[in-house]
């Protein structure tokens, strides 16, 4: 199995030599299998971005706090992955290819969609704000239009909350502001306002409360609605079989009440429910519902233009195609690292259009995992400005297909 990249920020020179020892050390842990599963678990943590700490201090501290309820609840060693890629996370969570999530908001939302139960989690744990200086007289979105926008990084959760307000204003990053940049640490957005090199800047709420605390002349623009904090979602096919039922009472006793827990992300935790994430739902990373040139299609129209010779490009990573694909189908991964949105540039992205039919009269599918992920609407689009005649955008993707109960292949199985 691929696992996501890992990219660790780099440690303070203070003990950073034995952080690195001890986080090379967790990553090693002997695995045993669990819940009489065929293999053992595998645990993906993502500590998100909350507040200023290096996330591998907090991947420490949440992996020895979830270890010692793992124990508890009798369910043995795992596997332990540490991300600091939420975008590559929502497309595991797609794939089912972890069986417990700890992970932000959006990544938790996106594995509810995707065959998961949540755990335990602060159900209003993340809100965004967007802030500027009073001095600058922006008081409302609209006169934030034309403006110089900061934000954390892009796979942030603030970064979501606020393109997903835009998204449901009609609007969206780079048509409404003049200008966006992303900092690694959101304290840094304060001196971008106090610098001038940024009008707006978009903050966790607990952020923006410090700021007002310590005396910054800042005010909010914009507010999202809470969304969860840093939650604990479990694969759904372990949960049914009743053995995990230990787990969640196991959790919250566990990771309440430690320090340094809740200030790695995970702090006035309760049981939740699938309903917390109404809100995070609505604003995922929705491709639009139609794409001019193409035609977008279910998977019972896909079947049938297969049956008529029409080429399935998967557009997902070789990973996932590898552990699960709609037979036949062939595979040109779209490598996406621009905007999840329609604003998008393509320049940034990689897609080997020398791999589709040369024939532009054929017709062709244009797939990956489903309505939340971009790669098949851009390799769509991209077919279409090359000219192809016959696209066909299966929205729904491999998620809809596997849900329809048609076959799937794996790698054994092409």
């Amino acid at each position: 199995m691929t696992r996501p990249s890992r990219s660790f920020p780099v440690v303070a020179a203070a003990g950073g030599a034995a952080l690195r020892r001890a986080l090379a050390a967790a990553l090693a842990v002997p695995v045993l299998a669990a819940w009489g599963q065929a293999g053992p678990l595998t645990v993906l943590v993502n500590p998100g971005d909350q507040g200023e700490q290096s996330r591998a201090a907090s991947y420490l501290v949440l992996r020895a706090a979830l270890a010692d309820a793992l124990k508890e609840a009798k369910v043995g060693d795992a596997n332990w992955i540490i991300s600091t890629d939420a975008t590559a996370d929502l497309a595991t969570t797609r794939s089912q290819m972890h069986d417990i999530f700890v992970a932000p908001a959006h990544v938790v939302s996106s594995a509810l969609r995707h065959g998961y139960v949540p755990l335990v989690g602060n159900p209003k744990g993340a809100q965004a704000v967007l802030v500027a200086l009073k001095e600058r007289g922006i008081g409302t979105l609209a006169d934030a239009a034309g403006k110089r926008l900061g934000l954390p990084l892009q796979d942030s959760v603030v970064t979501y909350l606020v393109r997903g307000e835009l998204n449901a204003a009609n609007t969206s990053l780079k048509s409404h502001f003049r200008s966006v940049q992303n900092m690694r640490y959101q304290d840094a957005l304060l001196v971008c306002l106090q610098v001038h090199e940024c009008d707006v800047v978009g903050v966790e709420k607990a952020v923006f409360e410090r700021w007002v605390a310590a005396g910054a002349p800042v005010a909010a623009v914009m507010q999202s609605r809470p969304a969860p904090g840093l939650s604990v979602a479990l694969k759904q096919s372990i949960a049914a079989s009743g053995a995990a039922r230990s787990l969640q009472p196991v959790l919250l006793r566990t990771l309440t009440g430690s320090p340094q827990v809740a200030r790695s992300g995970m702090d006035q935790l309760a049981p939740i429910e699938t309903r917390d994430y109404e809100y995070v739902s609505t604003l995922g990373y929705f491709t639009p519902r139609q794409l001019p040139g193409a035609k977008v299609v279910d998977a019972a129209t896909v079947a049938q233009l297969m049956g008529s010779g029409a080429v399935y490009v998967d557009t997902r990573t070789e990973a996932e195609f590898k552990a699960a694909h709609v037979p036949r189908a062939v595979l040109v991964s779209y490598v996406e690292k621009s905007a999840k949105d329609t604003d998008y540039d393509a320049r940034v992205d990689t897609f080997d259009l020398t791999k589709l039919p040369q024939d532009k009269a054929a017709p062709i599918i244009f797939a990956c995992n489903g309505p939340e992920c971009w790669k098949s609407y851009k390799a769509s689009l991209a077919a279409v400005k090359a000219g192809y005649k016959q696209v066909h955008w299966f929205r729904g993707g491999f998620p809809e297909w596997r849900s329809a109960s048609r076959q799937v292949a794996s790698a054994s199985t092409p």
